[in-house]
Formats: C-alpha cells, structure tokens, sequence
C-alpha cells in the first residue's frame, strides 16, 4: 500500500520506519519542504521518499496524519477527499491555544475540516518510543500492546487494523468519532502501556 505521512515528528518518523519495514511504500512530508527532509530519508532506508504535505496526500492510498492539533487548517483536504486519514493528533490548549471543538471529540473536529474523508483514530494514546520498540509480530494478538482506534467507517477501520496488526500491535476499538473522546489525553487509557486483553477490560469498566 502507498501511505503518505503528514508530519515529521516523533511518531510520523517511527510510523515511517515501521511501515516501510513491513514493505510499504511511504511518502513522508513536513511543513519545511522535502529538501530538510532528504537526511531522514536516506537514514529510514527502504525508499521512503520525501515530499510536500500536498503531494504526500496525493500519493497514499491511506493518509497518516500527525501534525500538532493547533494546526489543523494545514492538512490538505482537497488531496485526501475518498482517502482513509488516520488521525494521531492530540489537543493540548497550553501548546495549541484555545480552540471552540463545538462538544465534538477531538477527531470528530477533525473529521468536520476534512467532511470527504474517512477518518479513524489511532497511534494517539502510546507514546513513540514504545511504538518505536513494543511491536511484537511473534506474540498472539490479545498479548500485544493495545492501540485504539476509533471511526464511522467499518472498512476504513478494518484497513487500520490490518497495518496496526502487520507492526506487531493489536486494536482495539473504542466506537465512533465521537466515542473517541474516551482515548483523548487525560483518559484513564491515555498513555498506560496495555495488552489487548487489559485495554477491553479498562474499556468495559
């Protein structure tokens, strides 16, 4: 599959090597242009190329998109319309400013600026080194480290659960959009390093 990933940071940097590890083809972009990006491309290996934010849209078939929340208004929305949009972003008010959500989770606002897509949520609880080092494709599913993920779309939700399970995870599924308000920081599962079996019982409680 063509991923295309807008974001450099921590967590678009290890989702890069994960899957173009697991034989991918990645596109990777940052807001600086894809000449500052030419050093990590060359140290991920595997032919991940550098690009725009526009022209890493075009280029996924799926759309990975981990820039920081308060910037929403630069995710390419024309470029992703029909496309799945994985979502990792968090809000944080203190480093994204105050931003009017109407009620809606955090992905489901993300979702309004982006109404062609289909969005899910997920890689958003776990911090980057553990996704960096805790995939395990040896160990069985319920024994895995957890990653939620949340969306209105079955199909789309079924293609971010085969890529979570090809890095050595396991999803685990909060609902909705909307029902992702349950994975957002300050939730009792943000951050807890969980197995699939421990994340449904935290769910059930």
């Amino acid at each position: 599959m063509k991923i295309g990933i807008l974001g450099a940071g921590h967590i678009g940097k290890a989702l890069a090597r994960l899957l173009s590890e697991a034989g991918h083809e990645v596109g990777i972009s940052n807001s600086r242009g894809p000449d500052t990006l030419r050093d990590l491309t060359h140290a991920l290996g595997h032919g991940v190329k550098a690009f725009t934010s526009e022209d890493a849209a075009r280029f996924g078939e799926l759309v990975i998109e981990t820039i920081p929340f308060g910037r929403f208004m630069d995710i390419p929305a024309v470029q992703l319309e029909g496309k799945i949009v994985i979502d990792t972003a968090n809000y944080y008010p203190e480093r994204d400013g105050q931003i009017d959500l109407g009620g809606l989770s955090e992905s489901a606002f993300i979702a309004r600026h982006l109404p062609k897509a289909r969005v899910v949520k997920a890689f958003n609880t776990i911090h980057f080194e553990h996704l960096e080092s805790q995939g395990d494709t040896g160990k069985p599913l319920d024994e895995r480290r957890a990653i939620f993920i949340a969306g209105d779309d079955q199909d789309a939700k079924d293609v971010v659960t085969r890529l979570i399970e090809e890095i050595g995870f396991a999803a685990v599924d909060t609902g909705s959009l909307e029902d992702s308000k349950v994975q957002q920081p300050g939730t009792p599962i943000y951050g807890p390093d969980l197995t699939a079996v421990q994340a449904r019982e935290a769910l059930n409680k």
